[in-house]
């Protein structure tokens, strides 16, 4: 690039966007990248403050910022269909999701990427649900051009594979397993059903049936084991998690044989979760032991694992150590 006052710009070729603000009313380019300036151009141009024009000087070493944005577009969706894009202006791009399901996020590499200096891709959190036409990230390249080192630099770090994804989910067959003494007798009216096939139905799934048991683990581990042969692909436990002495739902769990991810987590509303997989002919069925708030609390975390489970993924451990582990009401 080089500088020129506005007034010798004729047929120059404009490196960048010209931008024209009018507020309360638009703002965009009056003039774009690659623009040949006519002399009917020049009073414009001055208009919104331009004396001076930044003009495309070949330089094989160098790319501009545009064309550098869609290399970290590439770097975020590769060919990835699940995923679409806007045209590069001004150096940025935004990144849309195609579908419904769970944004993943390679956040050591986007880190990396972001340490290399003069561009940047900044996305929403990793492994939470995204809408069809929900913005999930955007990338900018700082200057108006950038060296081509740093570009191929930021290409290496990813390799052959890209930062971004977002899996589809997948429509569970679930079953509920409602443990009480009160609600087996009928004493009182089960609360929690309702609310378990409301947060299930916002994910589409397919509920399969409810079976309510005493406060007695054989009885409990019969009726997950018996969902599971009938096909279940996920079930449901409520009731009977809490740590008092007549609280068997954990233990019915245990005695399925299903392998115990945790009983516990560190979140609230949520904190007496239990996760097992129980594997049937090679595939992992999840089994949740839900506690009590999920009756009542508009978001715990089951919120935080359904996502990940209707994906697919197995979960083996805690969610990402920040500050934003909390669900979009």
């Amino acid at each position: 690039m080089k500088l020129v006052k506005t007034k010798d710009a004729v047929g120059h070729i404009l490196c960048h966007d010209i931008t024209q603000i009018i507020p309360g009313e638009y703002k965009g380019p009056v003039f774009k990248k690659g623009h040949i300036v006519c002399e009917e151009d020049i009073d414009v141009l001055l208009s919104v403050g331009k004396e001076h024009l930044y003009v495309w000087e070949n330089d094989e070493n160098v790319l501009h910022e545009n064309d550098a944005a869609l290399i970290l577009k590439d770097i975020c969706v590769g060919d990835d269909s699940s995923m679409s894009f806007s045209e590069p202006s001004e150096g940025k791009i935004e990144i849309k999701s195609n579908i419904d399901g769970l944004l993943k996020v390679n956040t050591s590499k986007l880190n990396e990427i972001n340490s290399l200096g003069e561009m940047m891709i900044a996305t929403i959190h990793g492994d939470f649900p995204v809408k069809k036409g929900d913005k999930i990230a955007g990338t900018r390249i700082i200057p108006l051009a950038i060296e081509k080192e740093k570009m191929e630099k930021a290409k290496d770090v990813i390799g052959s594979d890209h930062l971004l994804k977002v899996l589809p989910f997948a429509r569970k067959k679930y079953a509920i397993v409602t443990t009480g003494s009160e609600v087996y007798k009928g004493l009182i009216d089960d609360k929690f059903g309702p609310v378990i096939k409301d947060k299930m139905n916002e994910f589409h799934n397919e509920f399969m049936g409810q079976k309510i048991v005493d406060d007695n683990p054989k009885m409990i581990t019969k009726s997950i084991l018996e969902f599971i042969d009938n096909g279940a692909e996920m079930v449901l436990c409520s009731g009977g998690m809490s740590v008092d002495p007549d609280d068997r739902t954990p233990k019915a769990i245990k005695d399925t044989g299903a392998n115990i991810v945790t009983y516990g987590a560190p979140t609230l509303p949520g904190a007496m979760l239990m996760l097992a997989y129980f594997n049937k002919d090679g595939k992992q069925i999840p089994i949740v032991g839900l506690p009590g708030c999920v009756m009542y609390a508009k978001r715990t975390a089951f919120d935080l694992i359904l996502p990940r489970m209707l994906a697919d993924e197995i979960i083996s451990g805690h969610f990402p150590n920040c500050g934003f582990g909390k669900q979009r009401s």
